[in-house]
């Protein structure tokens, strides 16, 4: 069962600049969010927070004390609950992009899942690193523009 809870709820954690991150801010966001999503939708933000980690830790470099800092934020809208997903890392040479990759190379396809499963997303850069987002509308985990007629 869902929840039906109105408020908005926010949460913040700082995981290692590591490989370990990835998975503790996944089990962490899994454990906070059930029950309070629908299922097919967490599983969507534990495989895009996944992305937005493990790029943070293999890409950029860490904010000081060596981690990232992981949030999420729940917003009541008519149809359920809409959620943003934020990475904020020290930062990297040039910015995350989403490019092509062929279908045998062994990486670079994690922006297409974002992009795959998010409403949208983007970067934010200040003086302190760069964030970034995802944003997921309540309608779920199908995008109406990745949707083919047939």
């Amino acid at each position: 069962m869902v929840s039906t809870r109105s408020a908005e709820r926010s949460w913040c954690v700082v995981v290692p600049h590591h490989a370990t991150g990835a998975r503790l801010a996944r089990h962490r966001l899994a454990d906070e969010l059930a029950g309070v999503v629908p299922p097919a939708l967490l599983a969507d933000l534990v495989a895009v927070l996944a992305e937005l980690v493990g790029n943070a830790v293999r890409h950029a470099d860490p904010l000081p004390g060596g981690v990232v800092r992981v949030a999420w934020r729940l917003r009541p809208a008519a149809d359920g609950q809409r959620v943003q997903l934020r990475v904020t890392d020290g930062g990297a040479a040039s910015g995350p992009l989403l490019r092509p990759s062929a279908p045998e190379a062994v990486d670079g396809r994690g922006l297409h899942i974002v992009a795959g499963l998010a409403s949208r997303w983007g970067v934010e850069r200040d003086g302190l690193g760069q964030s970034v987002w995802a944003e997921f509308d309540p309608a779920g985990s199908i995008r109406p523009d990745l949707v083919v007629a047939g």
